[in-house]
């Protein structure tokens, strides 16, 4: 009852001024009434603020021109100040040139780069961050080796751990380029035989020489090796000064002979000390890593084919840290992609039955 009498007496005090104004003016007073009654309804409603768009904004900015400055609380949902602040930002924005200033640091990887990261470290899990950046770098593709860990660590590849490098580091340093040395690698068949591989490996070019597989290494059989090795390097053995080898008695003075005949003096490592032929020790690990750990020998032969093809992949393509990521027979990089987005086809190379993989763009 309290509530339709209040309904019914301000219905009749509304009335009232109908008689004094006109009734367009009575109707379009009233039309206001009502939105300004249920602005204020859904404001009591609304439990966030209201966010507006930059096309509500300009429109309150243009009405409140129009509008008494004391009347801006009760019909304006905002105050003065947040319309300067519009404006101010307004402003910001049109003379806002950031977009078009180069950001600091070091550009951006292009994506191809990424994927063909992940790509290579997918194909190659035993490949460490620096393996990957000397594949790149041979496909033109010039980043370093942090680039490299950092695009493996965010996509959630492990990076294969970084191994140590040689210790006997004055001498080998200082004479690299008149050094080759050699030594025994056993190799274990399937048959549970042993037989023996005699390596040699050229210090400054890093090239890897296998000089013969055999079951029974003889001083006469490896003699013979050093004679073959000799007519193969021909005249790059006029560069070379030393010889390094342990004191295997399989080395007798018919093959020191051999090298003495071209100039080359034989350095003997001490006793139980293979860090003195640090290299040699370090490609015979290369090739247990990456080679003959992960295949089954038969024979002879089948050990000799491993070993020559892997040596062909590893002075023709494989990367080395010590020559800029060269392989030992190149003597440049290959010249950088001018168009990353379109690259060209990636050709892949399987090397043993897919075991080692090399990459390059087609022609």
């Amino acid at each position: 009852m309290i509530v339709s009498l209040v309904y019914q007496v301000t219905r009749k005090l509304l009335t009232v001024p109908a008689v004094l104004l006109r009734r367009r003016r009575m109707a379009t007073d009233a039309e206001l009434l009502v939105l300004r009654h249920e602005n204020a309804v859904l404001r009591r409603q609304l439990s966030s603020p209201v966010r507006y768009e930059w096309a509500d904004r300009l429109w309150f900015a243009a009405l409140s021109s129009l509008i008494p400055r004391r009347r801006w609380e009760q019909v304006f949902p905002v105050t003065p100040g947040t319309l300067l602040g519009w404006h101010r930002r307004l402003v910001a924005r049109r003379w806002d040139y950031s977009a078009c200033r180069s950001k600091p640091g070091r550009p951006a990887t292009a994506e191809v780069v990424k994927e063909l990261v992940l790509r290579l470290a997918r194909e190659n899990p035993r490949w460490g961050c620096r393996r990957i950046q000397g594949e790149l770098a041979r496909l033109g593709h010039r980043i370093g080796a942090s680039t490299v860990w950092k695009i493996l660590t965010a996509a959630g590849v492990d990076p294969a751990p970084r191994r140590g490098g040689p210790t006997w580091r004055e001498f080998l340093t200082s004479q690299a380029e008149a050094i080759i040395s050699c030594d025994f690698l056993h190799i274990d068949l399937v048959d549970l035989r042993r037989v023996y591989a005699l390596i040699f490996l050229e210090h400054g070019t890093r090239r890897l020489h296998i000089a013969g597989v055999t079951a029974h290494p003889t001083a006469q059989w490896t003699t013979q090796q050093a004679r073959n090795l000799a007519l193969e390097v021909g005249v790059r053995l006029e560069s070379l000064c030393f010889v390094i080898r342990d004191r295997d008695d399989k080395y007798t003075d018919s093959f020191d002979a051999i090298f003495e005949a071209e100039g080359i003096k034989t350095l003997k490592t001490a006793p139980q000390s293979p860090r003195m032929n640090a290299h040699c020790e370090r490609v015979i690990g290369t090739l247990r890593r990456e080679a003959l750990d992960h295949l089954l020998l038969w024979s002879e032969r089948h050990a000799l084919h491993v070993l020559s093809t892997y040596a062909g992949h590893y002075n023709g393509h494989r990367p080395h840290q010590a020559r800029e990521q060269l392989p030992p027979l190149a003597d440049h990089h290959t010249a950088p992609l001018s168009d990353l987005k379109t690259p060209g086809r990636l050709l892949q190379t399987r090397i043993l039955g897919g075991l080692i993989n090399e990459y390059r763009y087609a022609a």
